[in-house]
């Protein structure tokens, strides 16, 4: 059973001026955020723009990240798209040595439930890895199609990403009742860390963070707070960063992944651009987001 004990880091991938994908930055990357003890690194998921790559890319920026990792925590490499290419994936992920997948959705097509399922179940078929279900867009999931898929001893987690409390306590009740040990829920919302004590009340306790990625000293000083309970240090970081930072996030589609990948420049390692469709910020929104990184680096004093 794989055990997620921390923030979990979903680094960016960064290009080169051609475009190329730069493994030694990526190394840089990693190893510095491993740093500060992340729970689990997933690399080619939706901050690494895995929605760009093609196969041989996301192979290569997942055998990265297990190289840097080295066995100190869980890699969960992403994987989605088309079923081909989601396998093709799946199966350089194992090849690579990752620990697990992260099933995205399917692009543009969507399909019936007992489609959906039978999607995932392809992909883990297709390599000896277990998955992770990620429950957003095109691939939205019912509570009895989930407890259907936990009866499968490779679908080992739930991410949620629609924000439809409702519908993942409902998912969560159903998964418990199968009796399945070991089962992981994540909250996979956009700047999670907004959610997240109400995502803990439903029962799913862990997080996916974007913020580490570019402050990963504000992201670990969340989640001990969290952790711990302290409830005026969450909501001091949430008041006077994290809402900010939503609000800038939310003036342009695609901020939620530009914004990190432009904050992980602004801390002096230049992983590139974002790829098209995604932009870069405007020399305004660079400044604003500066200001907030400072302002959230000084809240936690030295």
């Amino acid at each position: 059973m794989i055990a997620f004990d921390g923030v979990l880091f979903f680094p960016v991938t960064p290009f080169d001026a051609d475009d190329r994908v730069d493994l030694g930055l990526l190394d840089a990357h990693v190893a510095d955020r491993l740093e500060h003890a992340p729970g689990g690194v997933f690399p080619a998921c939706g901050t690494g723009e895995f929605n760009s790559m093609d196969a041989a890319e996301v192979a290569a920026v997942v055998a990265q990240t297990v190289r840097t990792v080295n066995g100190r925590v869980p890699v969960v490499a992403g994987t989605g798209g088309q079923l081909a290419h989601a396998r093709a994936c799946a199966r350089s992920a194992a090849d690579a040595g990752a620990d697990a997948l992260l099933v995205l959705p399917p692009y543009l097509i969507g399909g019936p439930v007992d489609g959906l399922v039978a999607y995932v179940e392809a992909i883990a078929a297709s390599s000896p890895l277990p998955v992770i279900v990620y429950h957003r867009g095109t691939a939205q999931y019912t509570a009895a199609a989930m407890a259907h898929l936990a009866a499968n001893p490779k679908v080992i987690g739930f991410k949620d990403g629609t924000g439809d409390v409702a519908l993942a306590q409902d998912i969560v009740t159903a998964v418990t009742a199968t009796g399945r040990d070991g089962f992981q829920f994540f909250n996979g919302l956009l700047t999670a860390e907004l959610s997240q004590a109400a995502y803990r009340g439903l029962g799913i306790p862990l997080y996916s963070s974007a913020v580490f990625a570019m402050a990963p000293r504000i992201a670990t000083a969340f989640y001990r707070a969290y952790s711990d309970s302290d409830e005026p240090a969450r909501e001091r970081l949430l008041r006077e960063f994290y809402f900010p930072l939503s609000r800038l996030r939310d003036r342009v589609p695609g901020f939620g992944v530009s914004l990190v990948k432009s904050g992980v420049r602004l801390g002096g390692l230049d992983v590139g651009s974002v790829r098209a469709p995604l932009r870069d910020p405007s020399a305004e929104h660079l400044a604003e987001l500066a200001a907030l990184l400072a302002a959230g680096d000084a809240l936690l004093g030295a």
